[in-house]
């Protein structure tokens, strides 16, 4: 790499890296990870959990309630409790959530305000099996006969297709990979375009290119803003992974979780250095900050699509063809390919042909590119023509 872009490139580093902004919305970030694992932890462990007492003789219905209840989503936490006024203190206290009484066939349910629902199915099916089991008793069929036929009746399912059950798992994953790519080139890439316009506007990229050469100034402040996204990037990702296993959200295989990082980084790299290369184009053809969103805006709105198409149909359709298309289009890759790899719909050949398709893209890019911002950086005033930045460069001069 030439010296002159290491340089460079350190000096938006050391200048970004260090400030107020950067480190407090990398721990306003981790922040709130680790914060909604722990919600999702407290929740997994206390969320679906009810406490029930029971009396009398409605301790002969604990164990089918918590299996009905089990099939159901809900845990029930059982307590004998010698008497129903004292469960009813119980349930005044908030000690309880609700508090079963009266015999096998005559149940009756106490709560505080509102019953759970899925307590009260349960409920409401040990209550119809009762009286199933009495009328049958009364017509002199054996019940459990009845329950042996009954539980031997299924449905016979024949599936074209293995059902994938971590496909929710993996589809949390893609929508959070997918998220945060969009997130984070749009932010640095934003960095990008302000720098440019900061320094043109201030001046003082009169002052650089009177010792560097526009395209140098312009690699430098890509790369070093890239790097200082990079670590962003993979200190947020990987704190967000670890939170989310912690939490037990994600339980897919290392290998799948390892893959989706890297792959990840792999397209912020890419993804960040073409659209940066755009961004710090077109905002060298303004001089204000006020005119810098009419030359981004565009480029945005490209980033925006592949994150709204990735999300409105990856969910429904992971293997769709037209996901995978454009999973394959330059500048649309970097969101919608490790989308696409998270769900594990992605062939190696599609991640080695985007990846060389981008890489293509980038360096087009990077000519046109530096060709425009050599040719409109040192204009001041009004915003500089498209067609006046892509013409051959003239003689440079600092006016």
């Amino acid at each position: 790499m030439n010296r002159t872009v290491r340089i460079l490139a350190r000096r938006e580093i050391t200048s970004r890296i260090r400030t107020r902004a950067f480190l407090l919305s990398t721990a306003a970030i981790l922040a709130v990870l680790v914060g909604y694992a722990a919600l999702m932890l407290l929740v997994g462990q206390h969320g679906s959990a009810l406490r029930v007492g029971f009396t009398g003789q409605a301790t002969a219905v604990a164990t089918p309630l918590q299996h009905s209840a089990a099939e159901l989503g809900v845990h029930v936490q059982r307590r004998d409790i010698p008497d129903q006024a004292t469960g009813e203190r119980l349930l005044a206290d908030g000690r309880l959530d609700g508090l079963v009484t009266g015999a096998p066939d005559a149940l009756g349910l106490v709560v505080r305000s509102e019953p759970n629902q899925a307590l009260r199915t349960a409920l409401d099916g040990i209550v119809h099996q009762q009286a199933i089991d009495a009328e049958l008793a009364m017509a002199g069929i054996d019940p459990t006969d009845v329950h042996e036929d009954v539980a031997g009746a299924r449905v016979q399912v024949r599936s074209l297709e293995p059902a994938d059950p971590q496909l929710a798992q993996r589809l949390g994953m893609a929508m959070g990979a997918g998220a945060l790519l969009y997130f984070f080139l749009i932010m640095f890439g934003q960095a990008v375009a302000q720098g440019v316009v900061e320094e043109k506007s201030g001046r003082v990229v009169e002052l650089l290119l009177a010792t560097v050469r526009p395209t140098q100034l312009l690699a430098g402040k890509v790369l070093g803003i890239g790097l200082v996204g990079l670590v962003q990037f993979v200190v947020i990702g990987g704190i967000g992974l670890a939170a989310a296993i912690a939490a037990g959200v994600l339980s897919l295989p290392s290998a799948a979780l390892a893959g989706t990082l890297l792959w990840s980084v792999l397209w912020f790299l890419l993804g960040f250095f073409l659209y940066a290369t755009v961004l710090a184009a077109a905002a060298s053809l303004v001089s204000r900050q006020e005119d810098l969103q009419s030359v981004v805006t565009p480029v945005m709105m490209v980033l925006v699509v592949p994150f709204v198409i990735g999300a409105a149909l990856l969910p429904n359709e992971p293997d769709s063809t037209v996901g995978a298309a454009l999973s394959l289009v330059p500048g649309f890759s970097p969101v919608l390919l490790p989308m696409r790899t998270a769900l594990g719909v992605a062939e190696p050949w599609e991640c080695a042909l985007a990846v060389l398709l981008n890489a293509a893209a980038l360096l087009v890019l990077l000519r046109l590119g530096g060709r425009i911002y050599s040719n409109a950086v040192l204009r001041t005033g009004a915003r500089v023509k498209l067609a006046d930045a892509l013409r051959p460069a003239e003689p440079r001069r600092i006016s």
